[in-house]
């Protein structure tokens, strides 16, 4: 698949589900207490004052509520339809469309980033690119935090909400992506995974790596 056919088959559907998806989770957080204390971790270790990144931010709740924690964090979405919710919804915040793989940043521009669900639409192969990425922009020294579903068996979505696209969602194992953080230049901090809850509707474990830029 070229990038032009994954990166347009990952906005089309979220352009298509944007309106519908973002009520689905609307309070989302709020039944997620590890998910806040993940993300509440994270940025104590950023720190103030230099700009976080959330990076793949869909319609911006995870981006609100780095802000609430008092970063100075910002949004970016391949989906114009999910950010238009995301600016809607926040907009004291600034959200930018863009690609993860070419981030439209300076070398060394961020004291942080996040990627909470979004590095599960990149093929296998294109995951030491963006991890490559990401460490481009990061100061040294700077966290990361990934957040994906472990495990083996990919979910595909077909016709959500009755809209006609699909997607699938690849899951992955927590030690091959600490792994391949790790080849990226990432010094490991920690490695928290927690079980599938089927209350969410959830059928995998949800998995939270966090390291830190190499010098």
């Amino acid at each position: 698949m070229t990038d032009s056919d994954f990166l347009t088959a990952t906005r089309t559907f979220y352009d298509a589900i944007a309106e519908d998806y973002a009520k689905l989770f609307e309070d989302e957080m709020a039944h997620r207490p590890l998910e806040r204390a993940v993300l509440g971790v994270f940025a104590e270790l950023v720190g103030g004052g230099g700009p976080v990144a959330d990076l793949g931010c869909g319609p911006g709740r995870t981006t609100a509520r780095l802000a609430a924690l008092g970063l100075d964090v910002f949004g970016v979405d391949l989906s114009e339809s999910m950010l238009a919710i995301a600016r809607r919804e926040n907009p004291g915040l600034r959200f930018e469309q863009g690609s993860m793989l070419e981030l439209d940043l300076p070398d060394g521009a961020l004291s942080g980033a996040v990627s909470f669900y979004s590095s599960i639409h990149l093929p296998d192969d294109r995951l030491p690119e963006l991890f490559a990425e990401f460490h481009r922009v990061l100061a040294p020294g700077a966290p990361l935090l990934v957040a994906f579903q472990a495990g083996d068996e990919h979910r595909h979505h077909d016709r959500p909400f009755g809209h006609p696209v699909a997607l699938t969602f690849l899951r992955r194992r927590p030690e091959d992506m600490a792994a391949l953080l790790t080849r990226a230049g990432f010094a490991p901090h920690s490695r928290t995974v927690r079980e599938a809850d089927p209350t969410l509707d959830e059928t995998a474990a949800q998995a939270f790596l966090i390291a830190r830029r190499g010098a």
